[in-house]
């Protein structure tokens, strides 16, 4: 009698704070499928794994050999193996919008963090409050270079890594007004005239350009919920304005801020 065969397990391999670990999760969690985690910061044999992969960097869904970056759901839904039907995305103006709203609200709670603890690293991952800051209006401007300059949308260039020019908060302000001008213009220039069918020309897999605009807004969105979370949780200051689910509508937002597994107190933050 033949051995019975199973299928490889599924795999996520993650990190703590990460808005496309979070949203890969989610989303294999709402279709009911079930995945082995993987906390690439936690689990060092984790990481080996990928590495044998030839990937280093997460969100990865993976069975066996087979892989695909968390961040295009119709690929996790191939390797996790079942239909994916995308959902509707806001017209490129409404985005547009919302990321400039996003910027402002980024800015002000910028504002409001003490200069003397913008460089506290935040627990459960090596980054500080600066560094995300930062990453905030870096994304969008990751988004400008590769639509204005066709340079290279990289996993690299996501990284967030602080220019060692950007010493005070008045730098990370400046920085931040500089990105919303910036898009703010690209979209007056040529955003309107721009056909968004187009391919993204991303690291992460096959995307239209409209789907790295949907992307660039609920990625900064969510790191902006972040801020409003530690602001209020760690630093018990009140964010300025704070955004709420209807300023976000639209955007495919994961519904955790921090993580589903793990926050960065003992009790789990939900929005």
């Amino acid at each position: 009698m033949a051995e019975a065969t199973t299928e490889p397990e599924l795999r996520v391999y993650w990190q703590p704070g990460c808005s496309s670990c979070l949203k890969t999760k989610e989303f294999l969690l709402e279709h009911g499928v079930p995945f082995v985690s993987k906390n690439v910061l936690e689990d060092e044999e984790a990481f080996k794994e990928l590495e044998a992969l030839g990937v280093r960097l997460v969100p990865i869904v993976a069975r066996g050999n087979d892989w695909a970056n968390g961040a295009v759901f119709r690929d996790v839904a191939r390797v996790a193996g079942f239909d994916y039907r995308a959902h509707k995305m806001l017209e490129p103006e409404e985005l547009v919008a919302k990321i400039l709203m996003i910027l402002d609200a980024a800015h002000r709670y910028t504002t409001q963090i003490p200069e003397d603890v913008l460089d506290v690293i935040l627990p459960g991952r090596p980054r500080s409050y600066r560094q995300l800051c930062y990453h905030v209006f870096n994304i969008p401007e990751v988004f400008l270079n590769r639509v204005e300059d066709r340079a290279p949308y990289t996993y690299e260039a996501l990284l967030s890594i602080l220019p060692p020019e950007m010493e005070t908060k008045q730098d990370l302000l400046d920085y931040g007004a500089a990105v919303r001008a910036r898009f703010a213009a690209w979209w007056e220039r040529d955003g309107r005239t721009t056909d968004f069918r187009q391919p993204g020309k991303v690291y992460y897999g096959e995307v239209s350009l409209h789907e790295v605009l949907e992307r660039t807004g609920w990625h900064s969105g969510q790191h902006t919920r972040q801020i409003i979370l530690l602001l209020r949780e760690k630093l018990r200051i009140e964010p300025d304005r704070p955004l709420g689910d209807a300023d976000l509508a639209g955007l495919p937002m994961p519904k955790e801020i921090w993580d589903n597994e793990r926050s960065f107190g003992e009790a789990s933050y939900s929005a």
